[in-house]
């Protein structure tokens, strides 16, 4: 038996990755190496590059398999291309981040780390090109690693990150990183037994056979003769044959990269998407995620602008909505009270990121397909590429969707957020030392009792509650959960006037 384990390679434009996937394969891939024309014109990764090598089972866990697979994912390093990077991380158990010796940290060095980060892969990295540095080698190369872990350490990665020193060029310690590669391999829970869900990157039509359609299966299992749906185009195919590496097979599960040759269809309609169990995935129109910004990311993310949205090998652009839960509760439930929120500046602390539980809705330009739970990443991809800022804004796990087109009118019309309008009134009396009669808040035909319960605040500090509607004209009731401040019960009781708020 064959357990196939993914392997990412990202870095910055020209780091080596292609050159060390290269080194480090025995099987190639119709897409691996830059077969591209265009990448050979341009010299750089324009596509995701598959490639593998088979390797000895890992001591530890000869007993669950006869050999390991690894699969390499070779991801395109230059900015414009960042969709592609994303997408290839999405399906891959472990990141080698690949840095060029000479040039260190760059700015695509670290938006792969945030997005390493964000998928929580395991992390090796490879500073590779050795050979091109001087005889100060060991100096460079201390210094470098020195603020390779302090960045990581930053990012929120562990502390003793494996890294090893190459020159894939000239196969200089490729061996030693294959053998700590396999060390640090633990194969992932494969969930085999639920439905299929299979993230397609390639797509070709092969006279007298059919479709192929190329690919990482991210849940669940497909077999020779199941059918298959494309749900981008809403159709149903039957599996004729499966072959991974130019192997055939008779069946594939989570974690294989595979290629899936059903009954004809036009290629042009699926160059990238989804295949899925049939009737699975339904469309989604908008979504809500828990918001959790990137500190990376130095501009203001507010409502009402516009992000690509990356789910999958898919980014879209999609309107966003912020809003903030009044309990702080992490989960979004849509018969639950939320605040409307403007704006969110960029995060100035560490400790400031998850002060409060904001949520994100993303009004998709076009339906998007994703599993529930599914990791939204939002970025803002028309930023100049030349520039050093982190273009990758916010993400979160999708905890709400819908598939109706018409959902801005029958779903979000019954939503309970709000914008916070401030209102000002006084207090007329002290009642104890928790209940206040506040006059002036409202207007004489103003209709109280929608806002029983809301907050309050005096200009004390002190939070209440609008517990009830005091007499007929515009008078409130205000309960505090605590006692007021000595110093402001005084003040009440010599007759001075306090706002609340």
């Amino acid at each position: 038996m064959i357990v196939n384990f993914n392997v990412g390679l990202l870095g910055h434009v020209d780091s080596g990755k292609t050159t060390l996937a290269k080194a480090l394969s025995t099987i190639s891939s119709t897409a691996a190496f830059d077969k591209n024309p265009q990448s050979k014109e341009r010299g750089i990764t324009l596509d995701l590059g598959f490639s593998a090598v088979l390797l000895e089972t890992p001591g530890s866990q000869n007993d669950q398999f006869e050999q390991l697979q690894l699969t390499f994912v070779d991801c395109p390093g230059h900015a414009s291309l960042i969709r592609t990077i994303i997408g290839g991380a999405q399906i891959i158990d472990m990141m080698l981040l690949v840095i060029d010796a000479q040039k260190g940290i760059q700015t695509q060095t670290a938006e792969c780390i945030v997005i390493g980060g964000i998928l929580q892969r395991k992390l090796v990295v490879v500073i590779n090109k050795i050979d091109l540095l001087d005889q100060q080698q060991s100096s460079v190369l201390r210094k470098l690693e020195s603020k390779l872990r302090k960045t990581l350490l930053a990012a929120g990665f562990i502390e003793d990150i494996p890294i090893f020193h190459v020159s894939a060029q000239s196969r200089q310690g490729i061996q030693e990183l294959l053998d700590g590669m396999k060390n640090e391999i633990h194969i992932p829970t494969r969930q085999a037994e639920k439905p299929l869900v299979m993230y397609v990157d390639h797509c070709f039509s092969i006279r007298g056979q059919g479709t192929v359609c190329t690919g990482t299966i991210v849940q669940g299992q497909v077999k020779v003769n199941d059918f298959v749906e494309l749900p981008a185009i809403r159709e149903q195919r039957k599996v004729k044959s499966l072959q991974m590496f130019k192997r055939p097979v008779q069946s594939a599960i989570m974690g294989d990269r595979v290629g899936v040759c059903v009954t004809q269809f036009s290629a042009k309609q699926l160059e990238r998407g989804v295949l899925c169990q049939p009737g699975y995935l339904q469309a989604v129109f908008a979504a809500v995620i828990l918001f959790k910004h990137i500190k990376y990311y130095k501009f203001p993310v507010k409502s009402k602008s516009k992000f690509h949205v990356s789910v999958g090998h898919d980014t879209v652009m999609a309107r966003i909505t912020l809003f903030r839960c009044l309990t702080n509760q992490s989960q979004f439930n849509i018969n639950q009270e939320y605040e409307y929120i403007d704006e969110i500046e960029p995060p100035q602390t560490e400790s400031n990121q998850n002060e409060c539980s904001i949520f994100t809705l993303l009004e998709f330009e076009r339906p998007v397909f994703a599993i529930s739970n599914a990791i939204l990443i939002a970025s803002k991809l028309d930023l100049d590429v030349h520039s050093n800022c982190c273009r990758l804004a916010f993400w979160g796990h999708m905890q709400w969707y819908t598939s109706s087109a018409n959902y801005a009118t029958e779903q979000l019309t019954l939503w309970k957020v709000f914008k916070n309008k401030q209102k000002q009134g006084t207090v007329q009396r002290l009642v104890n030392a928790q209940q206040i009669i506040v006059q002036n808040l409202f207007k004489k035909d103003n209709n109280r009792e929608p806002f029983i319960g809301k907050r309050v605040q005096l200009s004390t500090g002190e939070i209440g509650v609008i517990e009830s509607t005091f007499g007929q004209t515009s008078k409130v009731k205000i309960m505090f959960s605590e006692s007021l401040k000595d110093e402001t019960i005084k003040m009440l009781r010599g007759g001075a006037t306090l706002n609340l708020i």
